[in-house]
């Protein structure tokens, strides 16, 4: 849980300094790419963990 949470603050840290920089707009596009990640990642965990219903 602390890499989904890690790459979080990656991907805000990233797409800041992808939006105020002159010219590095990839930055922006980088941090998106890497919050996908993360929200892939975090989504495929909690399904993993998750509860199961008893039939």
């Amino acid at each position: 849980m602390a890499w989904i949470l890690f790459l979080v603050l990656v991907a805000i840290v990233l797409g800041l300094i992808g939006v105020t920089a002159d010219g590095l707009l990839y930055l922006l596009f980088i941090g998106i790419v890497v919050l996908l990640l993360a929200a892939a990642l975090g989504s495929t965990r909690l399904r993993k963990n998750g509860r199961r219903t008893a039939r």
